[in-house]
């Protein structure tokens, strides 16, 4: 995304470009997240308006930062209404994708290309190098730690529904030069979630009760460490996880359901065993392969 020439001849003729490569986890401070998601996003609408296209931006609910979701979640959920409050120095991730959208969004408001954005939470599905591989390696050791019983909603949205937002986005002209949340497909609990991830993986698991204020003191300690080790991303990181499996689902997907007519198609109970059955294939591929070259 940072070589501009290659990057406009692959846009060359194309009626849409899909932007959706960026930096999740990355060393190096900030410049290892703004570099390749700031940049790389310039370049993608320097791209799409040198041909004419429309451009896509997979953004992230990270733009709400880490506090203001649930500030925001009123019974109603995070929408796109939502004051975007200033974020931490240590949000790494989350200023790199605002920045971003903003890179896009202003493009289009500025008339130099057409733009739109979706927001997602966390992605999982086929080919997740990320989320789904970590589970994977948690479920494996066959006991998992549940906060609450591992009843709160996971903030998680297939792949599949993912891609068949950014498409209505794509084509629907109402939506230029605004974001969407694509956050909400269907609930399943943080418990329900390792259950199916278990049976895609064909092995048993023990959900583990571990009382929240025993796992907030842990993240407070891990965070203090981190901060003498002057890794101040890792607090932000940690607590942000913390919240993940201990807080329901904060965002609303309505708008994108109201104008886009997006209506998800892939359901946890089908996705989440498909995906960890995908990536157990691929890891036994990976062995198999290792096993040869070593003979």
């Amino acid at each position: 995304v940072l070589d501009a020439a290659s990057f406009d001849a692959a846009a060359r003729g194309a009626d849409v470009v899909f932007h959706t490569a960026a930096a999740v986890v990355a060393r190096g401070g900030w410049e290892a997240y703004r570099r390749p998601n700031v940049d790389g996003t310039a370049n993608a609408v320097r791209a799409a308006a040198s041909t004419g296209a429309r451009l896509l931006l997979l953004s992230s609910v990270a733009v709400y930062g880490p506090d203001a979701r649930y500030a925001s979640a009123d019974g109603g959920g995070t929408d796109e209404r939502a004051t975007l409050a200033p974020l931490p120095d240590a949000a790494y991730y989350a200023r790199s994708k605002r920045e971003s959208e903003a890179v896009a969004l202003d493009a289009h408001a500025a008339g130099r290309v057409w733009a739109t954005a979706v927001r997602p939470c966390v992605i999982y599905g086929r080919r997740d190098r990320q989320f789904v591989p970590r589970m994977a390696r948690l479920v494996r050791t066959g006991f998992v730690p549940v906060l609450g019983g591992g009843r709160s909603t996971l903030s998680v949205v297939h792949a599949a529904n993912v891609a068949q937002g950014a498409v209505l986005a794509a084509a629907s002209d109402a939506a230029g030069g605004r974001a969407y949340n694509l956050a909400n497909d269907f609930d399943v609990t943080v418990a329900e979630f390792f259950r199916l991830a278990a049976r895609g993986l064909g092995r048993r698991v023990r959900l583990v009760p571990v009382p929240l204020s025993l796992a907030r003191a842990g993240v407070a300690l891990a965070a203090g460490a981190a901060a003498l080790l002057h890794d101040r991303s890792a607090g932000v990181l940690l607590r942000s996880s913390l919240d993940f499996v201990s807080r329901d689902n904060p965002f609303n997907s309505a708008l994108a359901k109201r104008e886009l007519g997006w209506r998800p198609e892939m359901r946890p109970e089908v996705g989440v065993p498909d995906a960890f059955a995908w990536t157990a294939r691929a890891d036994d591929g990976g062995r198999e392969q290792s096993r040869r070259a070593r003979r």
